[in-house]
C-alpha cells in the first residue's frame, strides 16, 4: 500500500510499505476512505514529539471501511463503514474503566501515528477495535465525519468540558485554527452570553464569525482590551487555549476573571510562564488535558441530526494520493487560508446494514 511515512524532523515521503496485519484477536484492517491532518502532525514533523520514530506511519483520524476483523472483535464487521477515533481504548485498565482513554495503559491511548503505524495511508491496523471504532450511518458523508475523529471531541471535552462552561458565560477562543473553531462551535451548545475569538490571521476571524463567534480580535493588546471592555473589567469566565505557543498561554492567563477556567488545548513544545506571583490570589483553575473521545458517540448523534456544523471547517479537499501537496496547503494556512483539509471523503447515500 501507499503511506505517508515519517522519516525523522522535516523528513517524511508518500511512499509504498507493506500492508497491514492483524497482529492480535481483537484488531481490524480498515481501508481508508477519508483521513486529513492534524496540527500534531506538522509538530511531530518538526520533532516536538520525539517519542515518533522514523519510519511510523502518520495520521490519526480516518474514516473507511472494515475489511478484516480479529476473531475477538464483535462490534464491526468486515464490509460496515466506521469511523476511526484518534484514541484507542483497551477497555480493561484502571483508566479505562474511569472513561480516561486518552490515558490507556493496556496498550491504548493516542497511538495512531505517534507509537504505531496511522491513519494517513491506504490501510491502517486499528488496535482494540470494539472500543476504538465507530458504526457510521451513510447519511453522514465521510469528509464531515472524519472531524469527529480527533477535532470535535478534543475541543468538546478538553476545552469546553473541562473549561465548564455555563450558560450565560463569557467565552475567550485563542486560536481559530480547526480546533478553536471546534470549540467555538461545541461552546455554542451550553448558551454562552457571549464568544470572543482571538486569532493573528483574518481568515480565520471570519471562520470564528460564521461558526458563532460574537467578536473577534486580533491577538496582543487589542485582544486584552476587548475582553476588559466586553466584560467591565472583570475578564473571561472561561479561556480557551488552542494554539500552543507560551505567549498565547500568558495571554489566557491575563483575561481570565477570578475564579474562572482556563482550558489548555493547544499541544506545546516549549515551556510556558505560570505567572503565580499575579495568579494565587484569584482562584483561577487551570486544567490541561489529552482528549479521552468519550463523547464521540454523543457528537456523533448530533452530527447525524444536523446539529454540529461540520463542513464549514474544511476548506480544501484533495484525493488521498496528493498527502505531500495537502501538507503543503495545510502548513502555510497563513497564505492559503486552510482550516481543516480533508484526503479522500466519498458520499454514502444509503444507510449503512450491520450484519449480526
Amino acid at each position: 500500500m501507499k503511506a505517508l511515512v515519517f522519516h525523522g524532523s522535516g523528513k517524511s515521503a508518500w511512499e509504498q510499505i507493506a500492508d497491514p496485519a492483524l497482529q492480535e484477536a481483537t484488531d481490524a484492517i480498515i481501508r481508508v476512505d477519508a483521513t486529513t491532518i492534524c496540527g500534531t502532525d506538522l509538530h511531530i514533523l518538526k520533532g516536538d514529539v520525539p517519542e515518533v520514530r522514523p519510519g511510523t506511519v502518520l495520521g490519526h483520524e480516518a474514516v473507511g471501511e472494515v475489511v478484516e476483523a480479529g476473531s475477538d472483535v464483535r462490534g464491526v464487521r468486515p464490509g460496515e463503514r466506521v469511523l476511526v477515533s484518534c484514541i484507542t481504548a483497551c477497555g480493561r485498565c484502571r483508566f479505562c474503566r474511569e472513561g480516561a482513554y486518552g490515558q490507556c495503559r493496556g496498550g491504548g491511548g493516542w497511538i495512531l501515528g505517534h507509537l504505531i503505524n496511522g491513519t494517513q495511508a491506504e490501510y491502517v491496523r486499528v488496535p482494540y477495535a470494539d472500543l476504538s471504532v465507530h458504526p457510521l450511518p451513510g447519511a453522514v458523508d465521510s469528509k464531515d465525519a472524519v472531524l469527529l475523529a480527533d477535532i470535535l471531541p478534543t475541543a468538546y471535552e478538553v476545552g469546553v468540558l473541562n473549561g465548564r462552561v455555563r450558560p450565560g458565560d463569557t467565552v475567550v477562543v485563542v486560536g481559530a485554527g480547526p480546533i478553536g473553531l471546534a470549540a467555538i462551535a461545541t461552546a455554542r451548545l451550553y448558551t454562552p452570553e457571549k464568544i470572543i475569538a482571538v486569532d493573528l490571521a483574518p481568515s480565520r476571524l471570519e471562520a470564528a464569525k460564521r461558526l458563532g463567534a460574537d467578536a473577534v480580535a486580533a491577538a496582543g493588546e487589542e485582544a486584552e482590551q476587548l475582553v476588559a471592555d466586553l466584560t467591565e473589567g472583570l475578564g473571561a469566565d472561561v479561556v480557551i487555549e488552542a494554539v500552543g505557543v507560551p505567549e498565547s498561554f500568558e495571554a489566557c492567563m491575563r483575561m481570565v476573571r477570578p475564579g474562572g477556567h482556563v482550558a489548555n488545548v493547544g499541544v506545546h513544545g516549549k515551556p510556558a510562564t505560570l505567572h503565580l506571583e499575579d495568579l494565587w490570589i484569584k482562584n483561577v483553575t487551570i486544567t490541561t488535558g489529552l482528549v479521552d473521545t468519550h463523547s464521540t458517540p454523543t457528537l456523533l448523534r448530533m452530527m447525524a441530526a444536523g446539529r454540529l456544523p461540520a463542513a464549514s471547517m474544511v476548506t480544501h479537499t484533495f484525493p488521498l494520493d496528493h498527502m505531500e501537496e495537502a501538507y503543503d496547503v495545510f502548513s502555510q494556512a497563513a497564505d492559503t487560508g486552510a482550516l481543516k483539509v480533508v484526503l479522500g471523503g466519498q458520499q454514502h447515500d444509503a444507510l449503512a446494514v450491520r450484519v449480526p
